[in-house]
């Protein structure tokens, strides 16, 4: 059970480590499609890292963030390229990273959790690579009458 927690934890801190990357760079995606493909992203991310909360706390262990995490380094500003391929990179490393350990992990609940994060995080890196590739409808298409959005995103929420 110790070494089931164990995982568990890591995978969350791990997890928790990409949200927070993922937030620095929607603050600074500001073409409005981008941006709002990341918004996506973390509300899936917050969704699954509540889940594997959830699992840890059933399996009588704590959840906290190592101070490594809650440090994510922002990154210098980069430039919105740069941040989508680093964004797929990282994404295509933490399947990488896991995907072996939660294939080999006996409790089928848990496995299958994290199971649908590790596919979750490779629809992810679809998204990043789309973006690369120019594609801007990454959450779906717009209706001819609609047409194209244009403008940009505020780097802030609230303006006063």
């Amino acid at each position: 059970m110790s070494d089931l927690l164990a995982l568990l934890q890591d995978f969350y801190v791990d997890k928790l480590t990409q949200l927070l990357r993922h937030e620095d760079h929607a603050r600074r995606a500001s073409q409005y499609d981008i941006n709002n493909t990341y918004q996506h992203i973390i509300n899936r991310e917050e969704t699954q890292l509540s889940w594997i909360r959830a699992a840890i706390v059933d399996l009588g262990g704590r959840v906290g963030a190592s101070p490594e995490a809650l440090s994510a380094p922002p990154g210098a500003a980069a430039s919105q390229d740069d941040e989508l391929e680093r964004d797929a990179r990282e994404a295509q490393a933490f399947v990488d990273r896991w995907r072996d350990r939660v294939g080999a992990m006996s409790n089928a609940r848990h496995r299958g959790m994290l199971r649908v994060i590790l596919g979750e995080t490779m629809e992810q890196k679809r998204f990043y690579d789309q973006a690369l590739e120019g594609q801007l409808d990454l959450l779906g298409r717009r209706t001819d009458q609609v047409g194209p959005r244009v403008g940009r995103v505020l780097p802030s929420r609230w303006v006063e």
